[in-house]
């Protein structure tokens, strides 16, 4: 019976030792598969923790309004915290794409928390952020900390800093497919690396699960109806990219510019949140309304649906400019989804295409200039807004993507394959040169 054992026992370890020499690829599927099943699975629930405390947040602001009142000791508790110990971690997002170019020491855990609490004091005293530079570098101060224990070699850790992203940016958004190729396309402008692929996609498919397990709630948009394609709708799509993409470059500039000016007027830095604060509580009650701060969620919704004022989408640009470049954490993309669904509704009025689908086009291609994602953002929109869409979705983000420029949100993006002849002699260098 042993004797039968040991037998079987060979022949089982020749089989597989031959089958993993045939397919060679097969060791790595394998490998990614159960590393992505671990950092998929924890990030998965640190966003559906985070998804769930932001919409409590959100509830008891709007429910409690006079605690925007309380917005600048908010921000400063914020300043506070990063100056004081968080000053490691304080670059975010851009960190994030700094270790994937050069990979650098193991990203401090504590960002995941500090960022956390960051962004729920920002909403919750009624600050006008995001949340998905919230769910990437939770997701990347998560994953990284696998790096030693799996022994990965330094290019195996860009492989799961990338997988993390797209994990982190899934996940929160509901949005797996997109979420893999974000976390593809954000670090390198126009190359993508294929050897991430398989990890990218794993890792946001099996986050993006566990956080629908976890019964955390992701907002639907619907477009009633998409025309047919046209040479003529063609051309509205395009001269829509146009006006999205050159709102895109406003956005990006202007966020900087304004960071710089905070960081020059005022030396110490966790006053910055507090004036920023100061700032955007005053203008609240004086303008009456909270629809500019937060997340803007009910808005966006809106903009499928009905006419708004023309002037939202600046309002919101305003308010979400100062809340960032101040201090305040949180992410650009769900007020990019605002500002450039609201800028699509209000195109409605020259441009003879449906209100909503030019509101769903405009949700996807500002933020396709903004961060130079055109792919992510088209399979976001097909996965957002149904395939129907997909054409006008890809013109508007393609469009959006060519007339940003080498403008930015994220100033540690480089170039790695020039938009167009003209920025031939970029390669190589930073986008935040502005």
């Amino acid at each position: 019976m042993i004797k039968n054992n040991k037998t079987l026992f060979r022949i089982l370890r020749i089989y597989i030792h031959t089958f993993f020499r045939k397919y060679p690829s097969s060791l790595f599927l394998l490998k990614w598969l159960l590393i992505t099943l671990v950092i998929g699975i924890l990030i998965g629930s640190a966003s559906a923790f985070f998804l769930k405390s932001l919409e409590w947040a959100t509830d008891f602001r709007e429910n409690n309004q006079w605690i925007i009142f309380l917005l600048p000791l908010g921000g400063l508790s914020v300043g506070l915290l990063y100056h004081y110990c968080g000053k490691d971690v304080e670059k975010g997002n851009n960190l994030l794409i700094d270790n994937l170019h050069q990979p650098g020491k193991t990203i401090p855990f504590k960002m995941a928390p500090f960022v956390y609490f960051g962004t729920i004091i920002t909403h919750f005293f009624g600050g006008s952020a995001g949340r998905e530079g919230t769910a990437l570098q939770m997701a990347a101060a998560i994953a990284d900390q696998f790096s030693k224990p799996f022994r990965l070699t330094k290019d195996e850790r860009k492989i799961l800093i990338i997988a993390s992203i797209s994990a982190g940016f899934g996940s929160v958004f509901g949005t797996p497919l997109a979420g893999a190729i974000f976390g593809l396309e954000v670090f390198l402008i126009g190359r993508i690396r294929y050897n991430s692929l398989f990890p990218a996609v794993a890792a946001s498919v099996i986050a993006d699960l566990v956080t629908r397990l976890w019964k955390a709630h992701h907002t639907h948009y619907h477009i009633n109806f998409v025309p047919e394609i046209t040479f003529i709708n063609i051309i509205y799509a395009i001269s829509a990219g146009i006006l999205f993409g050159i709102c895109a470059a406003i956005f990006s500039k202007s966020l900087h510019k304004t960071s710089r000016f905070f960081k020059s007027k005022i030396p110490y830095p966790p006053l910055r949140p507090f004036f920023g604060g100061i700032i955007v509580a005053s203008a609240v009650f004086i303008i009456g309304t909270t629809k500019y701060i937060g997340l803007g969620i009910p808005t966006i919704l809106e903009s499928f649906d009905q006419q708004l004022p023309v002037y939202d989408f600046a309002v919101k640009m305003i308010f979400t400019i100062i809340t960032l470049a101040a201090g305040f954490k949180g992410g650009e993309v769900t007020p990019l989804f605002f500002i450039g669904a609201v800028l699509g509704n209000a195109l409605a009025i020259i441009i003879p295409l449906p209100l909503a689908l030019l509101a769903g086009m405009g949700f996807v291609a500002v933020f396709s200039g903004a961060t130079n994602t055109p792919i992510a953002c088209t399979i976001m929109a097909i996965e957002l807004f149904g395939i129907e869409c997909g054409i006008y979705a890809a013109i508007a983000c393609t469009v959006s993507y060519l007339f940003s420029g080498k403008n930015s949100i994220y100033q540690s993006q480089i170039i790695g394959e020039p938009k167009n002849s003209r920025f031939t002699s970029d390669i190589g260098k930073r986008v935040s040169d502005l």
